[in-house]
């Protein structure tokens, strides 16, 4: 049987050291990071109450969007 570099526990450079220091300011942004093709997602917690009539993230979805509608458009980009 073939001998594999797994099996050679004693030699210590290829031990992991216990704590690494990165040096932050060379790093990169991830290019990947909001590529992944999903929709970002922002998590409400709500009430109780309000849970047991909306039991999926659509019906909150529908509701609100409802809402806007109705709203009257704030002027200069102002939000609730």
């Amino acid at each position: 049987m073939k001998k594999t570099p797994f099996n050679d526990s004693s030699n210590s450079e290829d031990e992991l050291l216990p704590e690494y220091r990165l040096d932050y300011k060379k790093a990169k942004p991830n290019r990947f990071a909001n590529r992944s093709g999903k929709q970002q997602m922002t998590v409400v917690v709500l009430d109780e109450d309000i849970a047991r009539i909306f039991s999926t993230p659509e019906a909150v979805n529908k509701v609100l969007r409802a809402l806007i509608e109705a709203m009257p458009q704030a002027s200069s980009g102002e939000t609730v």
